[in-house]
């Protein structure tokens, strides 16, 4: 069984996460921890009947959070709040991550780490350089967290087919439960840098007129559509939540040497160089600078065995060129993330 920590277990995504590792069967402690004490949301999920015992761990004790941890879980961080701009945020963040891994290092450092924490296009750079700057070189245990793009675009193309003209592929009606089958993400995790790939290219020329283009947008842009709906006062967390806690599930089977047939293509954003057939999407995304992207990964054992490649090969020509749209801005906001922690070492 399986030790996952959660860190920012107090926070809208941790909790709603917590609550589903707390269900899972392949959890068997669960580590909570935050700055704000978290021992509120640990006592009310330890009297749910489930395998998972729950322990919660308050700002000083996060060397006793990670201790003996397989699987560490980041969604901590903070919100933009009026006033801030995002270069603001990014460093708040930034400063949180890095503390984090540095520790992480230091307590686990053989443990597979999963980012939530946004900008996860520069914070997982920003967890690489720091496992780097303390001398582990193992990109196979650090991924970013993209599923929420993944589920997102699982559900709005399920809910686009039924309400088009033709609803019928040997069914009355398009299951979104199995859209795995028909829809992927690949990229990055905000705006433009979303993907959406169809890999069933037909999919597309059975939507009505300008159904794609809106699709593609939705997909790109959901998370819009939270804030607006929570009046500017929250964003996805439950949504998150169960994302997250998709991913973490998926990890957590390899761990279980379980199939992870029939599961689809599971895109995670990644550090390509540090990986098996990384340099290969490099070379097929068109550009050796570009270190970070989201593509589907194969697991074992909790971490990456090596970068699934194909869907690149069969990316339609609208895909393709929001690929290049895409890479010039991946390419930014790693750099970003890479000189927070280059410049952080030179003072």
């Amino acid at each position: 069984m399986v030790k996952v920590a959660v860190l920012g277990a107090s926070g809208g995504i941790g909790q709603p996460l917590s609550l589903l590792l707390k269900l899972s069967p392949y959890v068997s402690k669960l580590s909570l921890y935050d700055v704000r004490d978290p021992s509120g949301t640990s006592v009310d999920l330890s009297h749910i009947n489930t395998i998972a015992e729950c322990q919660s761990f308050d700002k000083d004790q996060l060397v006793q959070a990670l201790g003996g941890a397989r699987v560490v879980v980041i969604p901590a961080g903070v919100p933009r709040k009026p006033g801030m701009t995002r270069d603001d945020l990014f460093k708040v963040n930034a400063s949180i991550m890095r503390g984090l891994c540095e520790q992480i290092v230091q307590v686990c450092p053989l443990a597979t780490v999963l980012i939530i924490s946004n900008p996860v296009n520069s914070l997982v750079p920003v967890a690489i350089e720091t496992f780097k700057k303390h001398g582990i070189n193992d990109a196979s245990r650090i991924m970013g967290i993209t599923t929420l793009d993944l589920v997102r675009a699982e559900t709005f193309l399920g809910d686009y087919m039924n309400n088009s003209r033709v609803t019928t592929v040997g069914s009355n009606q398009f299951d979104k439960r199995r859209m795995h089958k028909v829809v992927s993400v690949i990229g990055g995790h905000s705006g433009h840098t979303i993907i959406p790939v169809m890999l069933l290219k037909p999919m597309v020329y059975m939507m009505k007129p300008g159904q794609y283009d809106s699709f593609i947008h939705r997909v790109q842009f959901g998370g819009d559509e939270v804030v607006k709906a929570k009046q500017g006062q929250g964003s996805a967390t439950y949504s998150m939540a169960y994302a997250g806690y998709r991913f973490v599930e998926y990890v957590l089977k390899s761990i279980q040497h379980e199939s992870l047939e029939g599961l689809g293509y599971i895109p995670a954003y990644v550090y390509l160089p540090g990986l098996r057939n990384g340099s290969q999407a490099q070379a097929k995304l068109g550009s050796k600078e570009l270190e970070y992207f989201s593509v589907p990964i194969q697991l074992v054992n909790g971490r990456i065995d090596a970068v699934d490649t194909t869907i690149l090969d069969k990316l339609s020509e609208q895909e393709k060129l929001m690929v290049e749209k895409a890479v010039p801005e991946l390419i930014a906001n790693a750099k970003k993330g890479q000189r927070f922690i280059h410049n952080a070492a030179k003072l």
